[in-house]
């Protein structure tokens, strides 16, 4: 009787273990997943049969197997799919469909969520979605506002929101404009789209301050920079936050010597996922912000050896898709990175 009971009793104490397993939300910056076909209103040139990179069926099949090595080997740290990845650098929903039927990542049977924007290249931002975790209630595609440039064609906002265990949450991915041109010269467009997810949330927050926001992205600025601790108010210590503050745990990753992407010989953390002082505090609701076993930080980089290039010039940056117009069969410039969230 005794055995009896004690079974019963580890049986559910596993029970709630796997109950209240953390859910994982990713993003990846994709580098340049485009497809094979022309598209004559972009300069998707380069990324054709008879482009410069000769970009083929036998380089795109090697590409989506990267891809879904990677978010896959994600999967398996917590043996569960991700319920929310943001992407960015795709070229269209094509591209998207083909992730999530490789045969490891079809499985979680991921739903998409993407809008055409008018960047000149053709590249978007997406989300992919595990519909069974978060109730998709809505979403739309929000033009960057940019006053001092307002005919620049660049990617827009995507954001969707739902439920999640019956708490509000609104995602929000981008990837802001790059520094072509120099850090500081092009220094506005970034803090035009700071100001304006900024804006996003402080309108969510005033309308439902239980909504929780998550803001994730490559926003080509490290996450100690102006445009995110000053112009868009992610703090990186959870003790300075006040109520409706953005928090990015990627701050003090940064700080600790830890990048996404490498350049010049140093490491920079341009792919941050930042989240409303609720998630990290509980002050409403019960889901939280968690930390991985054994971590300090609330943040995590998906590093593998597999990731990383092992010899030559570039031994030790992420192992990149092409260098140059010399394929690499190598998975991206930049690294994931990844939170859990959790009761």
């Amino acid at each position: 009787m005794k055995k009896t009971i004690l079974l019963l009793v580890l049986a559910f104490v596993a029970t709630v273990a796997v109950a209240q397993k953390p859910y994982t939300v990713a993003f990846y910056n994709l580098e340049n997943l485009f497809d094979l076909y022309d598209d004559p209103d972009t300069h998707d040139e380069e990324f054709l049969p008879d482009g410069e990179k000769q970009w083929n069926q036998y380089k795109y099949d090697c590409k989506m197997k990267n891809i879904e090595r990677v978010l896959f080997d994600i999967a398996a740290i917590q043996k569960e799919y991700p319920i929310v990845i943001g992407v960015s650098e795709i070229e269209n929903r094509l591209v998207l469909e083909d992730v999530v039927a490789q045969p490891k990542l079809a499985p979680a049977k991921y739903r998409i969520c993407h809008y055409d924007s008018p960047d000149a290249r053709g590249v978007d931002v997406a989300f992919l979605y595990r519909a069974d975790v978060f109730k998709l209630e809505g979403s739309d595609n929000i033009k960057l506002i940019c006053p001092e440039n307002p005919k620049l064609r660049t990617r827009d906002l995507v954001v969707m929101w739902g439920t999640i265990e019956g708490e509000p949450f609104y995602f929000l991915v981008s990837h802001w404009p790059s520094r072509r041109g120099g850090q500081y010269a092009s220094a506005y467009l970034r803090e035009a789209c700071a100001r304006q997810i900024k804006g996003i949330k402080d309108s969510l927050i005033a309308q439902n301050p239980a909504t929780k926001v998550v803001v994730m992205g490559d926003f080509n600025d490290d996450a100690t920079d102006d445009s995110i601790v000053k112009t868009m108010g992610a703090k990186g210590k959870v003790k300075e936050l006040e109520s409706g503050d953005f928090f990015n745990p990627f701050n003090a990753m940064l700080r600790a010597g830890l990048g996404t992407l490498a350049y010049q010989d140093s490491w920079n953390l341009f792919d941050n996922i930042c989240v409303t002082e609720n998630l990290v505090t509980g002050s409403t609701g019960e889901l939280k912000l968690q930390k991985a076993k054994k971590s300090k930080f609330y943040g995590n980089i998906f590093s593998r050896p597999y990731l990383i290039q092992q010899e030559g010039q570039y031994k030790g940056y992420p192992l990149r898709t092409f260098v140059g117009n010399n394929f690499q069969n190598g998975f991206s410039d930049h690294l994931p990175v990844y939170i859990y969230i959790g009761k």
